[in-house]
């Protein structure tokens, strides 16, 4: 036995230092694992079934009918006829509320929601905000599957995303695409855009459904698609989760959005009127109208006038003069520099409340 143990020892050292010698090779270079020259990644997983598990029973189909005027319609008693549309919606509160886009339901004389047990109600109208296209539904069915909230500031460009809806009549339809975009906006489609651009095609019917995450989380509310045509295909957009939340909690408490607003309609800048100025090429945006009796006009501002600054926020888009207005309280102060006859001007004005959008 006393010629075993030697032996015994000198094994065990040797598995020592070959274990630390692994453990540094991993370290240093661990793209040797993989054979190749690049990093590890961590691989996609072969099934996303268990994110549509988590989030497809909160994403229900919307049916609505509206009157229009008929082409057969006397002078005395215009024909109307009903016309019927299709959307979805997304359960975000157990107790029954969904969230849709504005332009699923608006105007319309008949609403049914259709959840993904097949049980129908028809829901009440809780509050809208037309100028980021959303509307808060409310059901009485009971406890109802809530989605799981995300943060839409984490997506990141690449990231797979689903979207959940009812295209054509096709309930629980769910199609895979990426982030190809964020903070997407001068798309003309609305007064606020931020939107997330995605290729999960969107198409009729998908309006207001999920866009969702890897992990079954809502990441924003499909909205819209690029205008179709021989050569446009994949650019489709969602309104973030984030704003989301935000319109919510404002209708939730106040049964509407309260903006801060100034009175004023700006243009973006070229940079050719920049250089013209003498001003920098991708700062200022320029007043194409004041309107009567509004805050910027009681503070002296005029059409042609070029805002630079606003809360000291150096400005370099209509969009984003919009949002910092939009965020504030009716009431606050806000100082803004401004450009007019190549001089430099400060004003302050007082915040009003927003008029209610289209």
């Amino acid at each position: 036995m006393a010629r075993i143990k030697p032996v015994v020892l000198f094994l065990l050292q040797s598995a020592c230092i070959g274990l630390a010698a692994a453990f540094l090779v991993v370290l240093l270079r661990p793209e040797w694992l993989s054979g190749s020259n690049g990093p590890l990644l961590a691989p996609a997983p072969a099934s996303y079934a268990d994110a549509v598990d988590r989030s497809a029973p909160s994403v229900a189909n919307v049916y609505t009918r509206r009157r229009i005027a008929g082409t057969e319609a006397t002078d005395d008693a215009p024909l109307l006829r009903l016309n019927t549309s299709l959307g979805s919606a997304v359960i975000i509160d157990s107790e029954g509320l969904l969230v849709t886009n504005y332009h699923v339901v608006a105007e319309a004389a008949e609403i049914r929601v259709q959840l993904a047990d097949g049980r129908i109600a028809d829901p009440q109208v809780v509050g809208f905000d037309a100028e980021t296209d959303l509307a808060l539904l409310k059901v009485e069915l009971g406890v109802l599957p809530a989605i799981p909230l995300g943060r839409s500031s984490q997506l990141r460009i690449g990231d797979v995303v689903l979207a959940i809806g009812n295209p054509y009549g096709l309930t629980k339809t769910v199609t895979q695409g990426i982030v190809s975009a964020t903070g997407r906006g001068l798309l003309g489609l609305m007064t606020f855009e931020n939107f997330i651009q995605t290729d999960a095609a969107i198409n009729e019917g998908n309006s207001g459904g999920a866009l969702i995450n890897s992990l079954g989380e809502l990441v924003g509310i499909n909205t819209a698609v690029l205008a179709q045509d021989a050569g446009t295909e994949g650019i489709s957009f969602a309104i973030p989760v984030d704003l989301v939340r935000g319109v919510v909690a404002a209708i939730k408490q106040d049964g509407r959005v309260i903006r801060g607003w100034v009175g004023l309609e700006p243009a973006e800048l070229a940079p050719a009127e920049a250089a013209a100025l003498g001003l920098e090429p991708d700062l200022g945006i320029v007043l194409q109208t004041v309107i009567p009796s509004g805050p910027a006009e009681a503070a002296g501002l005029l059409p042609g006038d070029v805002i630079l600054t606003i809360n000291g926020e150096a400005i370099r888009s209509r969009q984003q003069a919009l949002l910092i207005v939009a965020g504030l309280e009716p009431g606050d102060t806000v100082d803004m520099s401004c450009w007019r006859d190549g001089q430099r001007f400060l004003v302050q004005l007082t915040v009003a409340e927003r008029p209610p959008g289209p």
